[in-house]
């Protein structure tokens, strides 16, 4: 064995922009790559969109139509606001969907008491609909007033990478119980999916066929068109006929109900369930809601712009972005689609998966969401994949959003206490109080918070079962305050890092990725 050279000790080099990318935000891969990854991007975020209708619309009294419409719906929105967020936002290439943070307070407000003096399910699905459209409008006002008068600017402007890495890294990690445990659900579809994905992704791709555009940039189509043809199978073989209820809904490819209940054309439009109703405490429960997607989308946007090969973005920028979700939660709201909008974890994952962080590769994913959106029937065929593929897919892809917060610890110095120990309880605490208030609520029904106002109880059930949220507080508040007047602390912490990218104007790069298109930057400058 060869002794070790003196250049091989050398540390590795800090990277202000990722670079295994194949193509970054600014460079358009060609077409055929284009429309292929674009519709990838589509596959991937329509699992959330399915399994957000499938757990909320029957608790609402919806069946099969209802909930093939909320789908459309649902898909419908994602498509436009993601084109927003493109154009007008951070112009990240970030696809913004349905958010799983909106579930709980959605379910608090359907199992509320005044709805059950509907008896007619139909009425009932309806004016809860038109309680969660209120809520959602709400929701919506509060993010576009917090991005679009520069609220969350100062949070951004003060943000270190050290603070940085637990609530980016949970927002992938912090989704762990659906992936695996849903895996787990139809174990014989499911991980195949996942076994498949990781050998055509990450061996296929480098070893047995480098290079090859089947492996490298459609290892998640390949793998769900392959997986989906065996699940047909086991289907048709009538190999699940004698399972559980639970089970057959889980595996088979036919009892999704979303085929029989799709129109073949239909257009969402607002206002197609009724006028919204606001209640005073359904709109608060989305308010705290609207705050943990907001830090769950801070986190995921970190993300995607490591993947997507561009440098930190601005304070002004974020603060953009959010504004253009808020109004995205208020087109939601509007609609109808059950939950508010956010950025999409698993696809800022498949940037990482696909080595393509191109912007125009979502905007064709976002029209592919719009086409299959208005063409129900044909939408419908794909969103009956079953949900186990999805999760699937997610164990790989969320464990890739969670590996761009980890990236951020070479801005960082290792070898001090106050690192290890801010790192350490922010990841710790913030993995173990989620899961404290989850299993606490699957056991007695309701929260550990349980006083006589409900919208206080979701509000802080909601916010402290997040593990992005609780990261981040504690991470952003143990910054700040312990020895932050130590001289030393300031280089510990990573801050000379992205000192230069907390004005837009101090790093010319800011302006090549993050400048408004038609000319917007000289009427709507960013600081």
């Amino acid at each position: 064995m060869s002794p070790v050279k003196a250049e091989d000790l050398v540390p590795h080099p800090v990277k202000e922009q990722f670079g295994g990318l194949d193509y970054c935000i600014t460079s358009p891969p060609p077409w055929i790559t284009t429309v292929f990854v674009g519709f990838q991007h589509y596959l991937v975020m329509l699992g959330t969109t399915v399994l957000i209708a499938t757990i909320i619309v029957p608790l609402m009294g919806g069946g099969h139509a209802e909930k093939a419409i909320v789908i459309q719906t649902i898909l419908f929105l994602a498509g436009i606001n993601t084109l927003l967020q493109v154009h007008f936002g951070t112009r990240l290439p970030a696809v913004m969907g349905g958010s799983y943070t909106y579930i709980y307070p959605a379910v608090a407000i359907i199992l509320s008491p005044r709805y059950a003096l509907f008896i007619d399910p139909l009425e009932r699905f309806v004016y809860t609909m038109r309680s969660l459209q209120g809520a959602l409008i709400i929701a919506g006002v509060f993010q576009a007033v917090v991005g679009f008068f520069g609220i969350w600017r100062v949070f951004i402007r003060f943000l270190t990478p050290l603070a940085a890495v637990p609530f980016v890294t949970l927002s992938g990690l912090g989704l762990f119980f659906f992936a695996f445990p849903g895996v787990a659900k139809c174990i014989e579809v499911g991980l195949p999916a996942l076994v498949l994905l990781v050998l055509f992704a990450e061996y296929a791709a480098h070893f047995f066929a480098k290079g090859s555009f089947v492996f490298g940039r459609c290892a998640v189509l390949v793998t769900v068109v392959i997986v989906w043809v065996y699940a047909e199978i086991l289907t048709a073989a009538g190999a699940y006929n004698e399972r559980g209820p639970v089970t057959q809904f889980s595996c088979r490819t036919d009892r999704a109900g979303i085929i029989q209940g799709a129109p073949w054309v239909r257009f969402p439009y607002p206002f197609q369930w009724g006028y919204p109703i606001f209640c005073f405490q359904d709109c608060f429960a989305m308010l705290a809601a609207s705050f943990a997607s907001l830090i769950e989308s801070t986190g995921t946007l970190i993300a995607v712009s490591r993947y997507a090969g561009a440098t930190f973005c601005p304070p002004s920028v974020f603060s953009r972005g959010i504004g253009w979700e808020g109004i995205s939660i208020i087109l939601d709201g509007l609609c109808g689609t059950l939950s508010g909008t956010a950025a999409s974890v698993e696809n800022a994952g498949l940037l990482a998966l696909t080595r393509v962080g191109s912007r125009r590769v979502i905007k064709i994913s976002a029209l592919f969401m719009i086409f299959f959106s208005l063409f129900g029937k044909f939408g419908a065929v794909i969103a009956s994949i079953p949900l186990p593929i999805f999760s699937a897919l997610y164990c790989v892809l969320f464990a890739y959003t969670a590996g761009a917060g980890l990236s951020l610890l070479q801005y960082c110095n290792l070898n001090t206490l106050r690192t290890k120990f801010i790192l350490s309880i922010s990841l710790f605490l913030g993995l173990s109080i989620p899961q404290y208030f989850r299993v606490f609520d699957m056991f007695f029904g309701f929260g550990p918070v349980h006083t006589h106002s409900v919208a206080f109880n979701v509000m802080v059930n909601v916010i402290f079962s997040s593990p992005p949220t609780v990261a981040a507080i504690l991470a952003y508040l143990l910054d700040s305050t312990h020895l932050y007047w130590d001289a030393q602390v300031r280089k510990d912490r990573g801050w000379h890092w992205w000192e230069k990218f907390k004005s837009y104007r101090h790093d010319v790069r800011s302006e090549e990725f993050y400048a408004l298109p038609y000319g917007l930057s000289k009427y709507f400058p960013s600081l």
